[in-house]
C-alpha cells in the first residue's frame, strides 16, 4: 500500500466523522451521550464489529 491511499484512506474517513456532527449536532451528541452509557465488553463488541466489517470490505474491494 503506499502512503498516498493510506492519506486518501484516513483522509475519508475524517470526512465522514465530520458529516453526522455537522449535519445534526444534537442528535450527534444524544448518540454520543448514549454510548457513554454502555459497559466497555458492549463498546468492545460494537468496536469488533467495526473492525471486522472493515476487514471484509477490504478484502472484497481488494
Amino acid at each position: 500500500m503506499s502512503s498516498e491511499v493510506f492519506w486518501t484512506a484516513l483522509a475519508l474517513v475524517l470526512v465522514f466523522e465530520g458529516l453526522f456532527p455537522l449535519l445534526a449536532p444534537g442528535n450527534w451528541r444524544r448518540t454520543f451521550l448514549q454510548l457513554t452509557q454502555l459497559r466497555d465488553g458492549q463498546l468492545r463488541f460494537f468496536g469488533l464489529c467495526s473492525l471486522l466489517l472493515g476487514l471484509l470490505l477490504l478484502w472484497l474491494v481488494g
